[in-house]
């Protein structure tokens, strides 16, 4: 199947399409019975692969695996994927990107920053020179055959972020990311520097951009939102509370929404989907000697 295809065309459809982050294979099965685009978030696989923040620990083969589980897990979706800034140098992107593109990615994400790198959305970013990021991108865009490439800026001055957002829709990228847009007004001056490019926006609780819905972003002309960690915290919040439970119940466990056998139901989706299940066997009558 052509993924970046149908990612392409999933973008140029009317609205804001929706890419929700996941961080392991439990949230992504979740998160897939209730929308149709997926976000493989750096923050979420950094915390829950390594249990360490998103700074630049991420080894670029781990990613490659996580995304072939997930492919092999979940055919029909669009899966996009955080390479930060292509795990340093320009080659190991192209490497990069030649492998998710084997194992099914849609599209990717390549940041313009330097390390070390930073969350989008703390402070402490610093950014490539504008000219080295575009040989990079170049470099990248030439590797891929069909994945969608979104190019991000992690730049803070307002005048930069609209520099090189206007840089971007110069290339062949499909989609251009600012990432941590601070307001309304920015996301409107992105949306005209980029012309008729793709515009994608980072929704992520507790950061430096304005909580809007999908159809106040689809009238700001914005083409992707990707919501980078509703499903990490989530589960942060609820395994907490579960813990806390737990203790003041001295042991006994409390009732709760989901048991073993709706969580193993939504597991056997994983191998099921692809195939019609067989009905069992009729048991062979007994041999007589």
């Amino acid at each position: 199947m052509a993924y970046g295809k149908a990612l392409r065309e999933a973008v140029a459809a009317p609205g804001t399409t929706p890419l929700i982050g996941v961080f392991d294979m439990l949230s992504a099965s979740i998160a897939a019975r209730h929308y149709d685009g997926l976000f493989v978030s750096g923050f979420g696989f950094s915390a829950s692969h390594y249990g360490l923040p998103d700074v630049g620990f991420i080894a670029w083969p781990d990613v490659v695996g996580f995304v072939q589980r997930l492919r092999l897990a979940l055919p029909d979706k669009h899966l996009l994927v955080d390479i930060d800034d292509g795990y340093t140098d320009p080659e190991v992107a192209c490497q990069v990107v030649r492998s998710l593109e084997q194992v099914g990615a849609s599209g990717v994400i390549l940041e313009d920053q330097q390390r070390p790198r930073r969350c989008g959305h703390v402070e402490g970013k610093r950014v490539l020179p504008l000219e080295q990021y575009l040989e990079k991108l170049d470099l990248v865009l030439r590797t891929r055959t069909d994945l969608v490439v979104v190019a991000r800026t992690d730049a803070t001055d307002e005048d930069e972020m609209l520099r090189r957002a206007a840089a971007f829709a110069e290339t062949d990228a499909e989609v251009v990311l600012v990432e941590g847009m601070p307001s309304v007004d920015v996301i409107r001056r992105v949306r005209r520097a980029v012309g008729g490019k793709a515009l994608l926006f980072n929704q992520i609780a507790g950061g430096r951009s304005p909580k809007l819905s999908l159809g106040e972003l689809t009238g700001l002309g914005v083409d992707v939102a990707i919501y980078s960690t509703p499903c990490l915290f989530a589960a942060h919040a609820a395994i907490e509370d579960a813990m806390v439970r737990l203790k003041d119940r001295d042991g006994v466990l409390p009732d709760g929404s989901i048991d073993v056998a709706e969580s193993q139901a939504l597991l056997e989706r994983n191998v099921s989907r692809h195939h019609d299940v067989p009905a069992p066997r009729a048991s062979r009558p007994a041999v007589t000697r």
